[in-house]
C-alpha cells in the first residue's frame, strides 16, 4: 500500500506555532490563541519530520506536494521542503496579501491524482489540514473506496475529523516535528 500526501504548509506551521503557544504557556488555551492570533514564532516545522510522520518511510510515499504561497527571495523553506521529499506548489499572495488558490488547488491535485496515480483498494491518501473546505473532497474520494487520513493539530474542524478515514491528532508530536 502506497500513501499519496497533500500539505497545506501555512495552514499546519501557522495552527502548530498556536499550539505550541498554548504548550509554551503563552496563552490558556487554543481557542484565546486562535481568536487573539497568539503564536510562538520560536516553533518551526521540520518538513523531514512531518514527511516520516504523516507519509510513511519514503519508500510508502507515492507523491507529496507541499503547497503554500512564495516565500521572500532569501527564505530557504522551499528548497529544505524540496530536499526532504516534497514536491512544491506556490502561489502568489493577492494584493492584500491573502493566500489564495492553496486549498483548491490541494482538492484538485487530490481528485486528479486519485485517478491518474493511485491505485484504488492498493494506496490511500493523506491530508495535512484541517479546515472543513476539504470535506465535500474527502467525501468523494471515499464513495469510491480511497482511504483518506487526516493529519492535523487537535483543533481541526469537527467535520473534517468526521469525515476522514482515520484522525491523526498532531498536539502529543509538536516538540518531534520541531526543527531542532
Amino acid at each position: 500500500m502506497a500513501n499519496l500526501l497533500y500539505v497545506d504548509n501555512s495552514n499546519v506551521w501557522i495552527e502548530g506555532m498556536r499550539v505550541a503557544a498554548v504548550q509554551n504557556g503563552l496563552c490558556p488555551d487554543i481557542w484565546s490563541a486562535v481568536h487573539n492570533r497568539i503564536c510562538d514564532n520560536s516553533w518551526k516545522l521540520d518538513f523531514g519530520k512531518l514527511f516520516r510522520f504523516a507519509g510513511g518511510e519514503s519508500m510508502e510515499v507515492k507523491k507529496a506536494t507541499l503547497f503554500g504561497s512564495k516565500p521572500p527571495q532569501n527564505d530557504s523553506v522551499w528548497e529544505a521542503a524540496k530536499r526532504k521529499g516534497f514536491d512544491v506548489i506556490t502561489y502568489d499572495r493577492n494584493i492584500v496579501n491573502h493566500e489564495k488558490k492553496i486549498d483548491t488547488d490541494i482538492v484538485a491535485t487530490m481528485i486528479e491524482d486519485s485517478y491518474e496515480i493511485l491505485e484504488v483498494g492498493k494506496d490511500e491518501m493523506t491530508l495535512v489540514a484541517g479546515d472543513s473546505d476539504y470535506v465535500p473532497a474527502i467525501k468523494k474520494l471515499k464513495h469510491r473506496g480511497i482511504p483518506v487520513h487526516v493529519v492535523f493539530w487537535f483543533h481541526a474542524s469537527r467535520e473534517i475529523k468526521e469525515s476522514a478515514t482515520k484522525f491523526i491528532d498532531l498536539d502529543p508530536y509538536l516538540k518531534n516535528l520541531c526543527r531542532q
